[in-house]
């Protein structure tokens, strides 16, 4: 229809890249137009850390699953929810900051992750590519260790950038149907389209070029949600003075 529709379209995570690197005035100019994302009350409740240093690009692959292509990556970036500027602010108007709430937590966190998605965007706009990187909240203190991140701010999610070595298939996504609805929420989800929807993901799932496994969406989720992951954030997210009332 449009190219901003055709590049949406063809995301894909890039785990594989070149070595050509990312030169600092592209990294400058993706993170400022990244600016650009909506802001809650323009509070801007963000922190991005370049992390350089191979020894710490190597601790973070290894507590993130291993992922191997966070320390092979040319740029990974490590994307924090951060009130600490916002603390700042208030104490040169001489106003003490309230801290704790829960929505201060959901504005930062929505926040960095409008951020994060237009960094990808204006990425794969200039031909790169990259992956998000949850599994650094396996061990989100030893991250803040090694980044040095102070208390009102937490690591979201890393991700890895640089030009593609591979050229994946996007994989796809539930049909609109199953997630638009007007005027109310649905009175339930329905199986059938689930159901197709197993079978398209089943296909992909099955063709790709690697990682070759015969499941599907609903495999996937239910394995998902039916266990517990990562139980620590809470009262880790408490210590960092986050979620508290």
């Amino acid at each position: 229809m449009n190219p901003t529709i055709d590049l949406l379209k063809a995301h894909r995570s890039i785990r594989k890249f070149t070595d050509q690197q990312v030169d600092d005035e592209t990294l400058t100019a993706v993170i400022a137009a990244a600016q650009c994302a909506a802001t809650s009350h323009f509070v801007q409740a963000y922190t991005v850390i370049r992390v350089r240093d191979m020894t710490k690009r190597q601790a973070l692959a290894t507590l993130a699953g291993p992922q191997a292509w966070v320390a092979r990556a040319p740029v990974f970036l490590v994307f924090c929810a951060d009130l600490n500027r916002l603390e700042v602010a208030c104490g040169m108007q001489a106003t003490t900051m309230e801290k704790g709430w829960a929505e201060q937590f959901v504005t930062a966190t929505v926040d960095v992750a409008l951020l994060a998605q237009n960094v990808l965007i204006v990425a794969e706009s200039l031909g790169m590519g990259g992956v998000y990187i949850g599994g650094i909240r396996n061990d989100p203190q030893t991250v803040c260790n090694l980044l040095e991140i102070p208390d009102l701010a937490y690591p979201v999610f890393g991700m890895c950038l640089g030009w593609p070595a591979h050229d994946p298939p996007p994989k796809p996504r539930l049909p609109v149907d199953a997630v638009l609805f007007t005027d109310r929420y649905p009175q339930r989800h329905d199986p059938d389209k689930l159901a197709a929807y197993d079978r398209t993901t089943n296909h992909y799932f099955m063709n790709r070029d690697s990682n070759l496994k015969d499941e599907a969406w609903t495999h996937q989720m239910a394995d998902l949600m039916g266990r517990v992951i990562r139980p620590h954030m809470k009262a880790f997210l408490e210590k960092k003075g986050f979620f508290l009332k």
